[in-house]
């Protein structure tokens, strides 16, 4: 499936209206899996799109995260980070470069939580926090 069908396949699932940004916000996720920061998607989406606004970022985004379309991550528990891929999998944040990379985790589906039978669980995140293969050699080298 392309990525401009597969936007709108999602869009109409989640009951949102497309507009150009949203359509504009919902590619830039899908097609740039770095988990980016409301910041980042305004920074690198502004030029092509002059009548974008910081604020139409964020309420897309808010709209796609509250419907379910995209999931918000807060793996550095400073920024709001953004995901395409709301599958079930884990992420990994590099300490010392702050990248957030998705990690495949097997028997995710299979958790079992002991005395959780009063509870509703609608969402689950995973983090791991370390450093990454690039800044793992970095810090290596210098001890």
């Amino acid at each position: 499936m392309n990525v401009q069908a597969d936007i709108f396949g999602r869009l109409q699932a989640g009951g949102v209206k497309p507009s150009m940004q949203r359509i504009a916000v919902m590619e830039y996720l899908m097609t740039h899996c770095i988990h980016p920061t409301v910041d980042k998607i305004y920074s690198d989406l502004a030029p092509a799109m002059p009548t974008l606004s910081k604020t139409t970022v964020y309420n897309t985004l808010k709209l796609l995260s509250d419907r379910g379309i995209i999931r918000t991550i807060s793996i550095d528990g400073k920024n709001l980070r953004y995901d395409a891929d709301i599958s079930r999998h884990a992420h990994f944040r590099c300490k010392r470069c702050g990248n957030v990379y998705d990690l495949q985790v097997e028997g995710l589906d299979k958790v079992k939580v002991n005395n959780a039978a009063h509870l509703l669980f609608t969402e689950c995140q995973l983090y791991y926090n370390g450093f990454c293969e690039k800044c793992k050699n970095i810090r290596d080298s210098i001890n």
